[in-house]
């Protein structure tokens, strides 16, 4: 593994990051404010219509953030093919049931890695430095997904790519994942909820973050810091639902 190996695939990851985000941001946010009709797909969770001058804040972050997220994902990349990591490709080394149950773990690790790195990210003394760049928008597009300060970024791009070395990983389910994380956070900055009534007062809403919980952050800053679950959220009393 050379500095010029990890140096190729980090350009490489980097235009991959850049382009899937803002094909599958732009595609989203189109498909959601219909700017013809003026109307929402979904219900409106903004109340203003998404301004120019956001969106252009929210891609400048977005594509700055790509390489910082490429740069370890590299890493893991080349230690990979020379051996060093915990990433296999034969399905009956640890059977089908660890695909499924490795993909709860990364699931379950990641979100509450985020909720507590989140919360301390808005410490006054920290959240200038930290997180400030992505709470510009107070009233989020498709676009803010990926909108993190460096700092953010570099915080966040290390996890996945480290515990590959020390969970087993399939490269299906890494797929999966990042599948996962992408839609996640693009519907949940949407600025508009996609998900019927019934699935977000339900069951599904009630254990699952969507929109309509993650759009009340950018209103509320101490409440609902969660990622992929309320879990913690309710569990440290920062869970909400009023506006």
């Amino acid at each position: 593994m050379s500095l010029k190996s990890i140096a190729l695939s980090t350009l490489a990851l980097t235009l991959i990051i850049a382009v899937r985000y803002v094909l599958i941001a732009w595609m989203t946010h189109a498909l959601i404010w219909r700017r013809r009709s003026q109307t929402t797909a979904g219900t409106r969770l903004n109340r203003d219509w998404p301004k120019a001058a956001t969106i252009k804040h929210e891609l400048k972050l977005s594509l700055l953030s790509s390489w910082i997220y490429a740069l370890p994902a590299a890493v893991g990349l080349e230690a990979w093919k020379h051996g060093a990591t915990q990433v296999y490709l034969d399905v009956d080394r640890y059977g089908v049931w660890w695909l499924v149950a490795s993909g709860l773990i990364y699931l379950v690790v990641q979100d509450a890695y985020y909720y507590w790195l989140h919360r301390v990210m808005h410490h006054p003394a920290l959240f200038r430095w930290t997180h400030a760049g992505h709470h510009r928008s107070r009233q989020p597009t498709a676009f803010a997904s990926f909108s993190f300060d460096w700092t953010e970024a570099a915080l966040n791009a290390w996890l996945l790519p480290a515990m590959a070395f020390v969970i087993p990983i399939h490269p299906a389910v890494i797929l999966t994942l990042l599948t996962l994380a992408t839609i996640a956070a693009v519907l949940n900055h949407s600025g508009a909820e996609v998900l019927p009534p019934w699935m977000v007062k339900g069951p599904v809403g009630d254990w699952l973050i969507t929109a309509s919980h993650h759009s009340i952050h950018h209103i509320h800053y101490r409440k609902n810091f969660g990622l992929y679950f309320r879990f913690w959220d309710r569990l440290m009393g920062t869970d909400t639902m009023a506006r």
